[in-house]
């Protein structure tokens, strides 16, 4: 059997691989070979218009055994702001690997063709710095199970928002790369879709002293749970919420702004909008509207509320 590597987009901010396979003691999956593809997810951050990733190398840690190694020819260059909405880009194709248990899988990167570009300053190329990323790359840590003769997609959540920082001082280079990953089971995953007026939202919050204006056109926050507690995005925050942050787009046939959360796990999810600039490496006192709860089925899509909502 063969199997696939591929590379897709969107964004998230929790680590880890634990929800993604089993203990391993199916048997059959302790041996032969089995399919099995894995991507990487995306959504952009707030000025930035392009985060070149160039990676080098796959690596795939059985649990009993040795490192299963892809290296790329040269390098596999890859914007994460162009692969949104589960759009990908295959990085390797059609290899095999041992069927079984496996506790983690790396991501080498080659810095010195990785960079990112600002909205702000055109196509000027900021020096990106991965710690670690050539020598033992980025790291996901945590069971998934790949089953004999059957094909198993994963899809890898990488936040560029979260994981995007400036660095103050003498650092490595202009930006710095700390990742937030998670691995999804492309089986367990569907996808919240709506709508935002924006231009009423815009026009309200302007006629309002006590409600902040808009400064972008905003984005939709993924929390996990029910009526979860709505916060800000922080570097430092270790709860793992928001799980996503969806930017809004012009819908120019409605005048709406549409959205479109994927790979989220079977579940329950809390949604909300905010039009707040949201710095990742601070606390910011954010304004949110339209917050609602909904149910994550798997290969669904599930369709929210327009925001703002009805009273």
């Amino acid at each position: 059997m063969k199997r696939s590597v591929q590379l897709i987009a969107i964004s998230t901010l929790a680590a880890g691989m634990a929800a993604c396979g089993g203990s391993g003691s199916d048997s059959s999956a302790s041996s032969g070979t089995g399919t099995v593809s894995f991507g990487i997810t995306d959504a952009p951050a707030m000025d930035l218009s392009n985060v070149t990733i160039a990676f080098t190398e796959i690596r795939l840690k059985p649990e009993d055994g040795q490192w299963v190694e892809f290296p790329l020819e040269g390098f596999e260059q890859v914007n994460l702001l162009d692969l949104q909405g589960g759009l990908s880009e295959p990085l390797i194709k059609d290899e095999e690997v041992p069927a079984g248990t496996y506790t983690e899988l790396r991501l080498i990167i080659d810095t010195d063709n990785s960079f990112v570009k600002l909205d702000s300053t055109g196509d000027s190329e900021y020096s990106l710095a991965v710690p670690s990323g050539e020598q033992s790359g980025l790291k996901l840590k945590g069971d998934f199970l790949v089953a004999a003769d059957t094909t198993t997609n994963f899809t890898i959540d990488f936040d560029v928002r979260k994981s995007i920082v400036n660095p103050q001082g003498n650092a490595l280079a202009d930006y710095m790369l700390k990742p937030s990953l998670r691995l999804v089971n492309n089986l367990e995953v569907g996808s919240i879709s709506g709508q935002v007026d924006v231009a009423q939202i815009t026009s309200t919050r302007m006629a309002d002293e006590t409600l902040a204006d808009c400064q972008y056109d905003g984005a939709v926050y993924v929390f996990s749970g029910e009526n979860a507690e709505t916060s800000d995005l922080n570097v430092n925050n270790e709860e793992g919420n928001p799980l996503m942050i969806v930017p809004v787009e012009l819908d120019v046939e409605s005048s709406l702004y549409s959205y479109t959360a994927a790979f989220l796990p079977e579940g329950n999810y809390t949604i909300s909008y905010s039009c707040q600039e949201d710095n990742n490496e601070e606390d910011d006192d954010i304004e949110f509207e339209g917050t609602q709860s909904l149910e994550v089925v798997a290969d669904q899509t599930t369709e929210a509320e327009l925001i703002p909502l009805v009273e």
